[in-house]
């Protein structure tokens, strides 16, 4: 047999909702159907990618890889259909929060000054590489260390990071604060795109406890409730304001590199002039 879209849009449906009825019920297909896809797909590739055998359905380590060349392959095909982009195909740049801080906004108004018939659309995505191992966008900003197969970095520029705590805490009336100051309670880590792990402090002044979340909205929301405080970039207390969260510079931590990532083989035609423009800005 040959592999056909269905067979790949089941996957991606079963791994999106961890759930073959829900997946089923969100293509309109009946749960037999959609097993029977997937269980032709994993005959196809010749391992398991599903793993069952608990109440809780999980991708295997295979899954998971799988998982994002799949969506890849469908967002291509998916685009290739799309009349509008076959007209103006934008240039996408996915962050996961924070984008190019100050260089922002000056790469978006040069490059419609200089490229006014290829729209540059910035994309928000909660994922560790903002969507490009999954074929979303065709570069993406990124911080910290990136382990994606396929994909080239460059470095852009290094940021300095600061502390986040609640407005209302006795530590925002500090001028500023080191990783000590942040170790006596407990700290929000985004585990899904942050660059903030428990590793940041040394083994014998680490904080007692940790809360994960998943977005940097959740990250905001919990820390002005008070719930823990959290590290992030300098851009994130410009681009991600609240009126309940307070930043702070936090000299003695090491700076996070901001890097400008693609895939091996990019595929659109602008993007050697995004990488230009953006080592201009940056340099």
């Amino acid at each position: 047999m040959s592999i056909e879209l269905r067979h790949l849009r089941a996957f991606l449906a079963i791994a999106e909702e961890s759930s073959v009825t829900r997946a089923a019920h969100r293509l309109h297909l009946t749960q037999p159907a959609v097993s029977r896809a997937l269980a032709a797909l994993e005959r196809q590739v010749g391992t398991r990618l599903v793993d069952r055998s608990t109440h809780h359905l999980a991708l295997t380590a295979e899954g998971r890889i799988f998982r994002d060349k799949a969506a890849a392959a469908v967002a291509a095909f998916d685009e290739a259909l799309d009349s509008a982009r076959l007209r103006r195909r934008p240039l996408r740049l996915g962050h996961a929060w924070s984008a190019l801080g100050p260089y922002t906004t000056p790469l978006l108004r040069r490059w419609e000054q200089e490229h006014p018939d290829t729209p540059l659309e910035l994309l928000r995505i909660d994922d560790r590489t903002a969507g490009l191992a999954r074929g979303e966008v065709d570069a993406a900003v990124l911080r910290g260390p990136v382990d994606a197969p396929g994909l080239v970095t460059e470095l852009l520029f290094l940021e300095p990071r600061v502390a986040a705590i609640t407005s209302d805490g006795p530590l925002a009336a500090l001028p500023h604060l080191t990783l000590t100051d942040l170790a006596s309670g407990p700290v929000l880590v985004n585990e899904v795109s942050g660059v903030t792990t428990l590793d940041l402090w040394p083994t014998d002044t680490r904080p007692p406890s940790h809360l994960t979340v998943t977005n940097t909205d959740d990250w905001l929301t919990a820390i002005a409730a008070g719930r823990g405080a959290g590290v992030s970039v300098a851009s994130t207390a410009q681009m991600h304001p609240h009126p309940g969260v307070t930043y702070r510079p936090l000299p003695d931590a090491p700076p996070v590199p901001v890097l400008l990532a693609h895939r091996t083989h990019p595929n659109h035609p602008a993007l050697p002039d995004l990488i230009a423009l953006a080592r201009e800005l940056t340099r």
